[in-house]
């Protein structure tokens, strides 16, 4: 299992796409708390959503409903943010590699801006305040020890391919 980690912004989805290309199996965290908040109607953001979730079912809440989603030898996880996700993943099996993928905040908060998605922070107060909510949720000890690590700071094709190489590598 690949467990990828980043920081909003660094390039997971990026990732995503080359793994997709060499037909690596993965579920975005991400995409079952935006489901989850969907079918719960709540009010609150997602960020809000997903915190008081944690604080409800445990911080490995979200892991353990990617669970759920995993199938293959070989199986990709984007976005964890907790050491409590990654045990939740070890669980499972004890050949889970943390990649986690580094890009400075200016470059971050620019891509997450021009992406627009619905949670794009408006001005960097938000921008600030969301890598905060992260930090606070243990993304940074999941970056920290992660056992692969590509920064991704330069252009898009050079990230790609350092991607391929990393997951051709493992494959």
């Amino acid at each position: 299992m690949i467990v990828v980690t980043g920081m909003p912004g660094s390039g997971k989805e990026e990732f995503l796409n080359v793994a997709m290309k060499i037909d690596i199996p993965f579920v975005r965290m991400g995409d079952i708390v935006r489901n989850e908040h969907a079918t719960a109607g709540s009010t609150m953001s997602i960020g809000e959503f997903a915190d008081a979730e944690r604080k409800k079912h445990g911080y490995n809440i979200w892991a353990k409903r990617s669970i759920e989603k995993m199938h293959g030898d070989v199986f990709l996880v984007d976005g964890c943010r907790s050491m409590a996700e990654i045990e939740a993943f070890r669980s499972l099996s004890n050949n889970v590699l943390i990649l986690g993928i580094h890009s400075p905040p200016k470059v971050r908060f620019q891509r997450l801006v021009e992406r627009a998605r619905s949670d794009a922070p408006t001005d960097l107060n938000e921008f600030n305040e969301r890598d905060a909510r992260e930090i606070r949720w243990g993304i940074s000890e999941v970056i920290a020890l992660a056992d692969e690590m590509i920064v991704n700071d330069s252009s898009l094709e050079k990230f790609r391919k350092e991607a391929e190489i990393l997951l051709k590598g493992i494959r």
